[in-house]
């Protein structure tokens, strides 16, 4: 009984930590396209999951001027790219993925080339249902096209709440 009270209070605390409770968005399979000398702007492509309702309200890197979430789309037999000022939606419980031609994070006026095989920070920031932010920092691999696990958007390297 000692033991089933200690483990209720630990779990008890667990529960309303604010890191447990931050943890609501995993983050699989994110990388980032290598530029050319001279090119000016580059894709970043992830896969996002959601344990509530979420939204994806900000993105920033260092080795951007300009950092946007943006969707790719076809209006009028024209593929068009516009930005999402006020994020992107992530349902309870549904992957999103960010990949190449659909949803995306835009990083322009890029103050480098982004060589293959280095490694970039990108900062994510999520907004939940309440308006509570929080700020996921990590290191996403530059590639020149998505690796086969990469390409099915499956698995997970990254978890925050």
């Amino acid at each position: 009984m000692k033991l089933f009270k200690t483990y209720s209070g630990l779990m008890a605390l667990l529960l309303i930590s604010p890191w447990v409770l931050a943890q609501n968005v995993s983050v699989s399979n994110a990388w980032a396209r290598a530029s050319v000398k001279g090119q000016n702007a580059t894709g970043v492509f992830m896969s996002l999951k959601a344990v509530g309702p979420t939204k994806l309200v900000a993105v920033n890197s260092s080795v951007a001027h300009v950092s946007e979430i943006h969707q790719m789309s076809m209006q009028n037999n024209v593929m068009k790219m516009t930005a999402l000022p006020n994020g992107l939606v992530l349902d309870a419980g549904s992957v999103v993925d960010l990949k190449p031609g659909g949803y995306h994070i835009m990083l322009m006026d890029l103050k480098k080339t982004l060589e293959k095989d280095s490694n970039i920070d990108l900062q994510l920031t999520f907004q939940d249902a309440t308006g509570k932010k929080t700020q996921v920092d990590m290191r996403v691999p530059v590639l020149l096209q998505a690796t086969e696990g990469q390409k099915g958007m499956q698995g997970a390297e990254h978890q925050h709440h």
